[in-house]
């Protein structure tokens, strides 16, 4: 059977293609590969025999509930002996149906056995009778269309990849068909011959699109604290030199700020919430959603009910995480639950920033390098220390400013008295 693709996953992308038609294919074995704005999932076959058609070339946008291709069983003992008719089944994976094929090709294929429903084929907007297929539209900008009459098939889209998007709606008349019209034009740069144009993955157009989405419909307010960084510096120098004594784990600074927005999440839990259009979910568990930098774009797996890990647990599956996301290893499964985003850059020298929210969530953590600067001590001396900012970027629509700050607060207590998190 085709994995999951996750809980969000609206379409994938067929990146590749292992096998070709007429070729024989055994149980689980891999058959192609899709791509979706997260995480690219290989599909295998859930039977043996002959692979009779692809319904879905490379290159094609798929819905995760439609076929692939059509497996025959038993193909190749029937060439041999013609005694037996095979059976014809679905690959069980995301797939539109196949085009037309000559009637030689359509024999071969009725000889394999009979053919399960297909889903509608999915190439340009309008079939050559004028007639559309399917539209390539986000489930923001179907909705709009649906409430106030505007036909999506005589819209061009104006969002990544041609997809429309909710200002292509709005921006479009409404009622009836009529002829395709353009929504207002996005702004396009201007470039010379020397310059480089390349073409985005399916990663980085929803990425686009759903930042854009968040930034837009998402009533962000900011906030961010100066944290006093060297208790935990201290704490954490001293934690991994008896580790290492007895060859155990070493703890960066990011495991500490996980378990800290972890523990704070719970002393406030109305920030471990999502918008839900006319109610707000308050979430029991916190699934921490941890940002990682990768090639193409940024991936958030989670560690999930990270409120019943202790911080060597913690530590363990961000180094897990990170190790297959690098090596794009990452499961759908490791994309879903979460419920509140930690965003660290640091690492790269940015001091602060302000994060976009990772929709459905109502709060995401940005968190800055730590720097040795001065500092009034509580006699009124300038001393060194060591300082660091942590930001908060929450839906006003979920999170007040006062509950915020509370949290932010509480994350301050913990990082700069880091024992407390071990108890």
């Amino acid at each position: 059977m085709v994995p999951t693709l996750g809980e969000s996953v609206t379409e994938a992308t067929v990146s590749t293609w292992f096998k070709k038609v007429g070729d024989a294919v055994k149980v689980d074995e891999m058959l192609c590969e899709l791509e979706t704005d997260k995480v690219s999932v290989e599909v295998p076959a859930p039977v043996a025999g002959v692979l009779a058609e692809i319904l879905a070339p490379e290159g094609s946008t798929v819905d995760p509930k439609a076929r692939l291709a059509i497996i025959s069983e038993g193909a190749t003992a029937a060439v041999s002996t013609a005694k037996s008719e095979p059976k014809a089944q679905a690959a069980a994976a995301p797939a539109p149906a196949a085009e037309k094929k000559p009637a030689a090709s359509a024999s071969k294929a009725s000889a394999a056995g009979p053919r399960l429903p297909q889903a509608p084929q999915h190439k340009s907007r309008a079939a050559a009778g004028g007639a559309a297929l399917r539209v390539k539209a986000s489930p923001l900008a179907k909705k709009i269309a649906a409430e106030r009459g505007v036909d999506l098939n005589a819209l061009i889209g104006t969002g990544p990849g041609g997809r429309v998007v909710r200002a292509d709606v709005e921006n479009a008349p409404t009622g009836g068909a009529g002829a395709r019209v353009a929504a207002t034009p996005a702004i396009r740069p201007t470039f010379g011959p020397e310059d480089e144009r390349v073409a985005t993955s399916t990663m980085r157009n929803i990425i686009a699109e759903r930042l854009l989405a968040s930034k837009t419909q998402i009533p962000h307010f900011y906030l961010q604290m100066e944290v006093d960084a060297g208790p935990l510096m201290e704490f954490r120098a001293h934690l991994n030199a008896t580790s290492e004594k007895t060859g155990g784990n070493k703890y960066t600074v990011n495991d500490f700020i996980l378990k800290a927005v972890i523990r704070a999440a719970q002393a406030q839990p109305a920030i471990n919430a999502a918008w839900d259009g006319d109610a707000i979910v308050k979430f029991k568990s916190v699934g921490l959603s941890v940002a990682i930098a990768v090639e193409d774009g940024l991936v958030t797996p989670v560690i999930k009910q990270a409120e019943k890990k202790t911080l060597l647990e913690i530590s363990q599956s961000v180094k897990d995480l990170a190790g297959k996301a690098k090596n794009k290893k990452l499961s759908p499964d490791d994309f879903a639950g979460g419920t509140i985003t930690v965003s660290n850059l640091g690492a790269y020298g940015i001091d602060q920033f302000a994060a976009i929210i990772n929709p459905p969530q109502a709060a995401i953590v940005a968190i800055g390098s730590i720097r040795n600067v001065p500092v009034v001590n509580d006699k009124g001396q300038i001393v060194a220390g060591q300082r660091m900012w942590v930001g908060l970027s929450g839906d006003h629509r979920v999170v007040d400013g006062a509950v915020a700050a509370t949290f932010l607060a509480e994350m301050r207590k913990l990082l700069e008295n880091p024992a407390l998190m071990l108890v």
